[in-house]
């Protein structure tokens, strides 16, 4: 028999170990509460209470951090993944019903976008694409899985270079569904960072996030460093950077404010609650409240 060999490299997970929150400012805590948590069905953070300034909303092991302000818009798309797009529709159409005119004039949308797949906007225009749960998710069933990015033509290539040499990130250039080059880098085992580049006009970058969580804290910080690209020293365990430049000659690629935590951090590994959100006063299921071990509507 021949013997079997294998793409060890597959398997490499990089220094990236999460994409753990994206960050958008929003100017109305109420409507955030009904697009994100009504209508989507995720989960209000119990335990860490801002008021009525930020909201921090539970999307599995990942999170959307919403303090209240001017509106902040993702330059490109985040890629959700829950376990029944049926009942997130559901939900949607429940939320409308009754607070339809809290939605007029907005950016909200909501439509088929390709097998088992919505294309959701926020009132505000941050676009998400939400998939259901499948084998595509390397096992995730309600997460955040991608932050898809739009970057001008030409600089994919760099990018992926940026994260392969100075974080020691696995990274590649792959296409778009369109044909356009895109750099796909992994974060953790399931997770991506993508920048695809597309011919529109980007708007200007207004402050925006993710926050990120590496292995080797202080290697990329140096490498940062290095390059003057450091913006804010936050503590022992966190800095945050906004450039992404070419590795060698320093041109600037993309900007997008990366909030960089080490595995020591404080909120590091922090387990999250996610409520089921099929249960309903109407349609109430003893026992089922909580998303771990749902075994009802087919979501266990």
């Amino acid at each position: 028999m021949a013997e079997r060999t294998y793409d060890r490299t597959t398997q490499d997970v990089g220094n990236l170990v999460a994409l753990e929150h994206v960050n958008v400012t929003v100017p109305d805590q109420e409507l955030a509460a009904l697009f994100y948590v009504t209508g989507l069905g995720f989960t209000r953070d119990p335990y860490i209470d801002f008021g009525t300034m930020n909201m921090w909303v539970n999307v599995g092991g990942q999170q959307f951090h919403l303090p209240k302000s001017k509106a902040q818009v993702v330059r490109g798309t985040i890629g959700l993944v829950v376990p029944s797009l049926a009942e997130l529709t559901g939900r949607i159409g429940r939320l409308l019903k009754t607070y339809g005119a809290r939605f007029d004039g907005s950016a909200f949308s909501c439509e088929e976008a390709g097998d088992q797949t919505l294309a959701v906007t926020c009132p505000w225009g941050n676009r998400l694409r939400v998939h259901e749960a499948g084998d595509g998710f390397g096992g995730m069933r309600l997460g955040m899985a991608y932050v898809d990015l739009d970057v001008a033509p030409g600089t994919a290539t760099g990018i992926a270079r940026f994260y392969d040499e100075l974080f020691g990130a696995p990274a590649s250039v792959g296409a778009t569904a369109g044909g356009a080059p895109r750099a796909e880098v992994r974060v953790g085992c399931h997770q991506l960072l993508c920048f695809s580049e597309t011919e529109a006009e980007i708007p200007a970058y207004d402050g925006h996030h993710v926050a990120v969580y590496l292995a080797n804290f202080s290697r990329p910080y140096a490498a940062l460093g290095e390059r003057g690209l450091i913006t804010l020293e936050t503590n022992d365990s966190e800095y945050r950077f906004t450039d992404i430049v070419d590795p060698d000659s320093g041109q600037l690629l993309t900007t997008i404010e990366h909030e960089v935590r080490s595995m020591f951090h404080p909120l590091f590994g922090r387990e999250l609650v996610n409520r089921n959100p099929t249960q309903r006063i109407t349609a109430y299921h003893p026992g089922e409240d909580s998303y771990v071990g749902l075994t009802h509507a087919g979501l266990g």
